[in-house]
């Protein structure tokens, strides 16, 4: 073998051994769970089985009663929740993110208003975004799609209940004004 080849040989191993080396992600801290979670949604205060799915791009939550109207220059959507353990009726009002249009598993399209939503999942409390629609034909109230988990978790598909909701919720500073 000639010089040139063997150099050219050492320089692409060496080449090679660097791209394997940063192929290699740092340790991220990933929290594994299962694709059935208990999660805490902060206010109502309602803890809510839901079905992590890597399928579905955004969250979305079983809401009744979904009205959207404008007040001061801002959209807003007003909507009912169920407590699942005493089927008490919430209702809630919070600003509208978007609208976006999702087309069903029976490719009907729909178009849903999103919120934004303070969640408890394992012990990382986030802020997710959720359509609002009527799941009361699916088992799971709430679903978790991508968004709300890519930055945080893994799915073990072949286990549920891996994590239990435990966050530290922020205290609050309430000030009287006079």
């Amino acid at each position: 073998m000639t010089r040139p080849r063997i150099l050219t040989g050492i320089a692409t191993f060496l080449l090679l051994a660097a791209a394997a080396s940063s192929a290699v992600a740092a340790p991220r801290d990933l929290v594994i769970l299962g694709w059935v979670e208990r999660v805490y949604l902060v206010n109502p205060g309602l803890t809510l089985k839901a079905k992590l799915d890597s399928g579905a791009e955004t969250s979305s939550l079983d809401a009744r009663i979904i009205k959207k109207f404008r007040q001061n220059g801002k959209r807003w959507v007003r909507f009912a929740l169920t407590d699942p353990e005493t089927g008490e009726e919430q209702v809630l009002v919070r600003e509208r993110i978007r609208t976006i249009g999702v087309v069903q598993h029976d490719g009907i399209n729909q178009v849903r208003p999103t919120v934004m939503l303070k969640a408890c999942i394992a012990d990382r409390l986030l802020d997710i975004e959720v359509s609002l629609v009527d799941r009361s034909e699916f088992s799971y109230r709430l679903l978790l799609g991508r968004r709300a988990l890519r930055s945080f978790a893994l799915i073990d598909t072949g286990n549920t209940y891996l994590r239990q909701p435990q966050c530290k919720m922020p205290q609050v500073d309430v000030e009287s004004h006079s």
